[in-house]
């Protein structure tokens, strides 16, 4: 069956209207896009930022009666905004595909380092004898896409081959998917504690646990506030440069004597300013390493 796409071009202030205009007329799914691949970053906690030119896309089953629809869309419109134009709305017809085969298709085996490995639910691992981590893409939680993540398993993995990750306890700070938690066990960390202001996100991790069969006992989760005063050998924060600043006394607090630490969702002019902020704390930090735009940056205790 084909579907029927509805496309606009609208400002920020637009889209919560539209969204919902098309979602009355019975849209199955809304999306927005950046119309020319500008980047936000660093938003305010609790906004959701949207870009100077969005694309919003709706999506429908019933392909009967469009104009009719669209008619209707533009009266809601003037009844909501006054004389604030209407969004010009395209439309097109969309040939029956099978979306999620299309969509897992998209994702494949990645591999971080000598050993490890992020392997989707739905593939093989490509090497049986690798440290093989299951994870499938969800809501931006982290899959190791992202240049940051992979950072960190990189870095992670590098540990693991010195031998300098074997039994020792690791915190992963804004743990998001628990990516970063989890590589730590499956690499041979003893133990490993999350932490994450998103109940969510907590939530994603210990699932994502369950899947790899860590022992519930090995991952210990907690919201900021309940995060114990301890200090571990091994302290990751894949975050934001705002908060890795802010937050320097605290995470490096964490960090234990002769212990390491390791950075990331910095981008390059940046890297100065949280160096700087985890040097003040007493931290012996290394020279930034940079992927794509992002930097990773280590240091020990």
């Amino acid at each position: 069956m084909p579907w029927l796409q509805l496309k606009a071009r609208i400002a920020p202030d637009q889209a919560e209207t539209l969204e919902d205009l098309l979602l009355a007329e019975g849209a199955q799914a809304i999306t927005l896009q950046d119309a020319h691949d500008d980047p936000v970053f660093e938003p305010e906690r609790g906004s959701t930022p949207l870009w100077q030119e969005t694309v919003l896309t709706g999506l429908y089953d019933d392909l009967e009666g469009v104009e009719a629809m669209l008619e209707r869309v533009r009266q809601g419109w003037a009844a909501a905004m006054g004389d604030e134009p209407c969004p010009a709305i395209e439309y097109e017809l969309l040939a029956d595909r099978d979306w999620e085969r299309e969509w897992m298709d998209g994702f494949e085996p990645l591999r971080m380092g000598q050993r490890l490995w992020i392997v989707p639910s739905w593939h093989d691992a490509p090497d049986a004898e690798a440290v093989n981590l299951r994870l499938d893409p969800g809501l931006a939680f982290g899959t190791g896409t992202h240049p940051t993540t992979a950072l960190c398993l990189g870095w992670l993995d590098g540990l693991s081959v010195d031998g300098l990750l074997d039994g020792q306890r690791v915190l992963d700070v804004g743990c998001g998917s628990g990516i970063l938690a989890l590589a730590a066990l499956k690499l041979g960390a003893s133990a490993a504690t999350g932490t994450d202001i998103d109940p969510q996100a907590l939530l994603a991790t210990r699932d994502n646990a369950e899947r790899n069969a860590i022992a519930a006992d090995r991952l210990l989760l907690h919201q900021p506030e309940t995060l114990p005063a301890e200090r571990f050998a091994v302290v990751l924060a894949n975050i934001l440069a705002g908060p890795l600043v802010e937050l320097a006394p605290t995470i490096a607090g964490h960090v234990a004597p002769g212990g390491r630490l390791a950075l990331s969702g910095i981008l390059a002019h940046q890297a100065e300013d949280v160096l700087a902020a985890y040097r003040d704390q007493g931290l012996a930090m290394d020279e930034p390493v940079e992927r794509d735009g992002w930097v990773l940056l280590t240091g020990r205790a």
